[in-house]
């Protein structure tokens, strides 16, 4: 099925780690939303790792801040990378026009790639812009899937 169904499963922030069967709680989240884009493509897996460069890059930091709002969790999620993100911009450049349109929305802290692709995302610290976002993707990419959503359960979703 995939590495990710663990921690979908488990339905809490986690730190993932061997394969996805390693589950840790992250520390609690601050309120935040995001908005997520697909401009329903196909992105196989298989074909993202084997166009992967290096595969030795150093591991995350073993322990995880706490975030204090959601403008901390976007900049410490600055500093982290998703490995996949650049063989899948390479092999689909269709992403980059995903992430371009999501970082240009209003209130985006920070626009980037879910695992191995096509599906991009942006945080918000807003739930009215995060709305206004998704509202502005889908009138300029029709053909793109898009949602947005609070982050954690619990957080009210955009009215």
């Amino acid at each position: 099925l995939g590495a990710d169904v663990p921690v979908c499963l488990d339905g809490r922030p986690s730190r993932m780690g061997g394969i996805g069967d390693e589950l840790v709680p992250a520390p609690p989240l601050p309120p935040v939303w995001l908005v997520l884009a697909n401009p329903r493509l196909e992105t196989p897996t298989r074909a993202v790792f084997e166009a992967l460069e290096s595969r030795d890059n150093p591991p995350m930091a073993r322990q995880l801040p706490g975030w204090r709002d959601a403008a901390a969790l976007a900049g410490w999620m600055a500093t982290q990378r998703n490995d996949l993100e650049a063989p899948a911009r390479r092999l689909f450049p269709a992403i980059d026009q995903v992430l371009s349109d999501m970082a240009a929305q209003p209130g985006c802290l920070l626009a980037r790639m879910s695992g191995s692709g096509a599906s991009c995302y942006g945080l918000f610290s807003d739930a009215r812009q995060a709305a206004a976002a998704a509202r502005s993707l889908r009138r300029a990419r029709p053909g793109w899937w898009v949602a947005d959503s609070a982050l954690v359960q619990g957080v009210p979703a955009p009215a």
